[in-house]
């Protein structure tokens, strides 16, 4: 029995810079922080007691014989990918899906994961994120960046700068399999321990309550890319300049207000991105001493995360009394085997 456990990410700066139609031509860049939030992936081999040979359990539960009749897009393709069989998947998170948090490409790594510790192969935390990202745009067909993947595989407060080049190589850890890589490079964030103490000691996270299909959003954002280059461009800058604040004597309050000019840039991408009701929540914790914030992931719903110093923070949750807050600290460590017993 091996189980996976793979953090959730937060996105502060750069959304919509990690599509591969907009980074090839122009780069790109994020900064995003993992959290103490995560989703655990417990795959064992499944015994042949049962009348069929795989069992997949998630929000749902299927049983097949045949690895075609799964369901799951993401799963199915994980496992005809790596090549795994009579195998029982269990999922479990911290915290809901669909919520702009990274849960679906943390899931997929997470498995990956599991998988290669399943089979006692060493895998690389960038194989993990490149194999994830693959299954994901490639062979789900799913719109979206690549940030998720890496942020979930790495761990850590990073700028992750992709680049315009796109190879193409031969993974041998997948049996010879040929996938799409795209370069990228993570920076680590030279915060010192005092300052990353106060950055996430300012945050406040609620959920909207609203759980959205991103992956809709995600199409919407990138076929309108060709539109929003100026916006993106202004969007990567940002990256920049976020980095800076972070790792100078800056006032930490500049954090803030660049996260409240980048949420308007962010609006501005497609119709789906907000919505009067999100908007709303935003404006109750601006008016009631938020300096900033955005809504994580997508857009539609999901997580809002504030910026707010320390002593405006009851009036804030006063204000939004009505949607679950959930505390959390940031973690460095990415994806991890937890557990693995070979009996």
């Amino acid at each position: 029995m091996i189980i996976a456990k793979t953090p959730f990410r937060i996105s502060f700066f750069g959304g919509g810079t990690d599509f591969p139609d907009y980074f090839l031509e122009n780069s790109g860049s994020v900064i995003s922080t993992t959290i103490d939030k995560y989703c655990y992936v417990n795959v064992r081999n499944l015994p042949k007691f049962f009348d069929y040979s795989d069992e997949i359990i998630y929000s749902k539960i299927e049983r097949v014989n045949d690895i075609d009749d799964i369901n799951h897009p993401m799963i199915k393709n994980i496992i005809k990918l790596m090549s795994v069989s009579n195998i029982r998947v269990t999922y479990d998170a911290d915290l809901p899906a669909r919520s702009g948090l990274g849960t679906s490409s943390s899931f997929a790594v997470s498995l990956i994961n599991a998988f290669f510790s399943l089979k006692n192969i060493d895998c690389s935390k960038k194989d993990m994120s490149d194999i994830a990202i693959y299954v994901e745009r490639e062979m789900c067909k799913e719109a979206g960046g690549i940030q998720d993947q890496i942020a979930a595989s790495f761990g850590g407060l990073n700028k992750i700068d992709f680049l315009k080049t796109k190879p193409i190589y031969n993974e041998t850890l997948i049996e010879d399999k040929k996938i799409n890589v795209y370069d990228y490079e993570i920076n680590k964030v030279n915060i010192t321990d005092e300052r990353k103490k106060e950055l996430e000691e300012n945050l406040m996270m609620f959920f909207t309550g609203i759980n959205r299909n991103s992956f809709k959003i995600q199409e919407k954002t990138q076929d309108c890319l060709n539109k929003n280059i100026k916006n993106l461009k202004e969007l990567n800058n940002m990256v920049t300049e976020a980095k800076k604040i972070l790792e100078n004597n800056t006032n930490m309050n500049e954090f803030g207000k660049l996260l409240n000019s980048a949420w308007a840039l962010k609006r501005g991408l497609n119709d789906s991105v907000s919505n009067d009701y999100i908007d709303e929540i935003y404006k109750k914790g601006i008016t009631n001493g938020a300096i900033g914030g955005k809504l994580l992931g997508a857009g539609g719903g999901g997580f809002l995360l504030f910026y707010v110093e320390k002593d405006k923070q009851d009036n804030i949750k006063k204000a939004l009394q009505d949607f679950i807050e959930v505390p959390f600290k940031f973690e460095n460590n990415g994806t991890t085997i937890i557990y693995k017993n070979e009996d």
